[in-house]
């Protein structure tokens, strides 16, 4: 028990420098972080390591019994806050996070699973590292325009059956997430949840585009020519090892089930709606806030989920593979990051006075100037292990809040901000949620990908590298 107590203690203070995720989440609820040790942050410690080797060290448990480990870690979080604050305090805290940012998330990913799931990218081409860049490519750009879970959810199952046949084809994938599921999504706020954040408090709409260009031109661009370069050594192995016969013969290809096209630009056009039409209302349950415009952008988007699967024909969903539990087991597993997250975010929330203190100090210089390199990698660091929307808005209030100010003035500051928070939640497979969800279709399509610390050996070697070099290069 000994060993036991200090194990977790050990993990509790490994994760805790990792934190600062669902920030909206401790807005509305007043738990007194400067009062709360580093234990509290034991529930999401445990889920994280449950979620880090659970498919590792007990895969058929995990499988199917994932759903009430994370149900056991979130009642952690959940009944010592009613205990020590009151059931109120507990119940308002719980809440806040679900309703106002775990039902948006949550609605907004199912509706692209939904929609894109019906849009059927026909035919097969040969998996060459050409053609396999080029794939990459074209999901990178698609990636700000429709997001990044749009546009992995419609080129994952593609590029699965154009490599299906290849004895080596996990390494496709694994930089199908750093590059569409996360680099991509750095050019527009609709391209991944932080920017969209920035674009709610006030930056300008292009500001990322043209401040973040250059950034995402190199840190994509090489991590591209890695790719390549590593596809074309795996290619060449693969000529002398026994031919796998391909299940998925190249013919034409082809896109099918366009009538969803105009169902994704209504998520967007949702999206956008309640960034520009502020009508003053809200409605409050069991105290927590409610605004109308974000409520009609909900409905809207998952009225157009529905829709979606009204006008799509069965057999392109099929042809797909297409099925619920790739979103269900993100479903479940964020439910719980949001709520065993809102302890830790209390305490980081009291500043200078909380156990987290030390983090806070780190992105400061001795004269109280921000420290763009130490901003790039503490938002990265924490985007790499949370949703990086919630990081986002952390360091982007720890910099002070004031868009025009970071716009202007501060304007290698936000950038590396916004920067971290996209690239860096390429780090692992919960740092941003398309991530997880690529993983499951790859997994359920009979790609050996690697286990989470497996996956973070690749980040790792290919990713971090970069990021140091570009870190020193843009921020530095």
């Amino acid at each position: 028990m000994r060993f036991a107590a200090a194990l977790t203690a050990g993990a509790v203070v490994a994760v805790a420098t990792l934190f600062p995720g669902m920030a909206l989440a401790a807005e509305a609820h007043e738990l007194p972080g400067q009062t709360m040790s580093l234990w509290w942050a034991l529930p999401f410690a445990g889920l994280l390591l449950s979620i880090a080797t659970g498919p590792l060290l007990f895969h058929h448990v995990w499988e199917h019994h994932y759903g009430k480990i994370t149900f056991f870690w979130a009642a952690l979080a959940v009944v010592p806050l009613a205990v020590a604050f009151g059931m109120p305090s507990a119940t308002d805290a719980v809440l806040h996070a679900l309703l106002t940012e775990y039902m948006s998330f949550i609605i907004l990913l199912f509706a692209l699973f939904t929609i894109s799931g019906g849009i059927l990218v026909a035919g097969n081409i040969h998996g060459t590292p050409l053609v396999n860049a080029g794939l990459l490519l074209i999901g990178a750009m698609l990636a700000s325009v429709i997001g990044t879970t749009g546009a992995s959810m419609i080129l994952i199952r593609p590029i699965l059956r154009a490599n299906d046949n290849r004895p080596f084809n996990a390494h496709v994938v694994i930089f199908f997430i750093f590059l569409v599921s996360n680099i991509g999504g750095s050019l527009t706020p609709l391209g991944d949840p932080p920017l969209f954040v920035g674009f709610l408090r006030g930056v300008d709409f292009f500001w990322t585009t043209t401040n973040l260009y250059q950034e995402t031109l190199f840190v994509g661009g090489l991590v591209l020519a890695v790719f390549l370069a590593m596809d074309i050594i795996l290619h060449r192995r693969e000529a002398g090892a026994p031919k796998i016969k391909d299940p998925t013969p190249d013919t034409k290809v082809r896109i099918r089930g366009l009538p969803n096209v105009p169902l994704l630009a209504g998520v967007i056009g949702a999206i956008l709606l309640s960034a520009t039409w502020k009508p003053g209302v809200a409605f409050s349950v069991q105290g927590v806030s409610l605004e109308l415009q974000n409520l009609v952008r909900d409905a809207i988007i998952l009225a157009l989920a529905f829709l979606s699967l009204g006008v799509s024909q069965k057999s392109h969903r099929q042809a797909n593979n297409f099925h619920w539990e790739p979103i269900a087991e993100v479903a479940k597993l964020f439910a719980g990051i949001f709520i065993c997250i809102v302890p830790v975010i209390a305490i980081l929330r009291a500043g200078p006075d909380g156990a987290l203190a030390p983090l806070v100090s780190l992105v400061s210089s001795p004269t109280g100037e921000p420290n763009d390199l130490a901003y790039f990698w503490m938002t990265g660091a924490l985007s790499s292990f949370l949703d990086n929307a919630p990081t986002y808005l952390v360091f982007f209030e720890l910099a002070g809040g004031d868009p025009q100010h970071l716009m202007t003035t501060l304007a290698s500051t936000l950038a590396a901000i916004s920067a971290s928070a996209v690239f860096m939640g390429a780090n692992t497979y919960i740092g941003n949620a398309p991530n997880f969800m690529v993983y499951a279709i790859a997994r359920h399509r009979g790609v050996k990908m690697p286990g989470f610390f497996g996956y973070m050996a690749w980040s790792g070697a290919v990713l971090i590298p970069i990021f140091l070099i570009a870190g020193f290069l843009f921020f530095g």
